[in-house]
């Protein structure tokens, strides 16, 4: 053979390297996609808090099991909550572009994917952290996809119902590190459920179109004006500014967090009021990132305030 020939050779197999380590890398980033790493994030911190609360002092290894288990398992709820909506998801603009609506994942991968993390995340906390925060995670993970998910496309108070699985991560932590469901956890659990009201209605306004063509039932679908989902949003802050001061009366955190309390719900509330009498898109963005930055500093100054 000769040295060109050669050459020719050599450069037909080392030419598809780049191209498949491109695919290859491609198909990673699609999985992690998947598994809604933002929310996943939220979850994880959620509890996190809950889990150093309960925490006395605390136990770092049990903490990075519970953070594992907790982070496969949110993904795994996450990546099925995609799979099951992926026909929705592909007559939304905000969403077309999913792995799956997109044709980067196929549809069998994706649910073998998906279950699989979402199963060993809950396994890995029955053996490694307790059965209570593996029940209390499944229990999230199959209210969410089973009950929250289609429930989205017959009636705009799935929003409620779907309150309940984003609220019990924090629940989840909070027992990871030995508490039990008491008033306290309880506690947390409806601070988490309350938040998400403003937040997601928020939401609800900015997509309203976007959830129209995607057949769900939100309320900003149900009643277009908006009227109906700003005064929830309002009515579900002022309730979240109440119970948000039972940490610091119960005993669960000290005086600097009754105060950051009060100044971070009366800034959301702040936030919320305008969208009684100017139902805009700027008004509702201001209120979602405002209900963004609340919840991690309301439960950073609580975990401060009580180490």
């Amino acid at each position: 053979m000769t040295p060109v020939a050669s050459s020719a050779v050599d450069l037909q197999h080392t030419a598809p390297a780049p191209l498949a380590a491109a695919v290859v890398s491609d198909r990673a980033r699609a999985f992690w996609e998947l598994t809604k790493p933002g929310i996943t994030r939220m979850v994880m911190l959620t509890a996190a808090a809950g889990f150093c609360l309960a925490a006395r002092p605390i136990d770092w290894l049990l903490l990075l099991h519970t953070m594992i288990g907790v982070a496969l398992a949110a993904g795994g709820t996450n990546a099925l909550n995609q799979w099951v909506e992926r026909s929705a998801d592909a007559h939304m603009r905000r969403t077309a572009g999913r792995p799956l609506p997109s044709g980067r994942l196929g549809v069998n991968e994706a649910l073998v994917f998906s279950a699989g993390i979402a199963s060993v995340g809950i396994i890995y906390l029955l053996v490694l952290v307790n059965a209570l925060t593996a029940v209390l995670v499944s229990l999230s993970l199959t209210s969410y996809v089973f009950v929250y998910t289609p429930l989205k496309r017959r009636t705009w108070l799935a929003t409620l119902v779907g309150a309940v699985p984003g609220a019990l991560p924090v629940l989840a932590g909070w027992t990871a590190a030995g508490g039990g469901i008491d008033r306290f956890g309880i506690v947390l659990f409806m601070i988490l459920f309350l938040w998400q009201m403003p937040h997601f209605y928020a939401l609800a306004w900015i997509y309203r179109d976007d959830y129209r063509r995607g057949g769900f039932q939100m309320l900003t679908v149900v009643d277009p004006s908006g009227r109906r989902a700003a005064r929830q949003a309002v009515l579900y802050t002022v309730a979240l500014l109440a119970l948000s001061l039972l940490p610091g009366l119960l005993g669960l955190a000290g005086g600097v967090y009754l105060a950051g309390a009060i100044a971070f719900g009366l800034t959301l509330l702040a936030a919320s009021l305008p969208l009684l009498r100017e139902r805009s898109d700027r008004q509702a963005w201001r209120l979602f990132f405002g209900s963004v930055a609340y919840l991690p500093l309301l439960f950073i100054l609580m975990v401060a305030d009580r180490i």
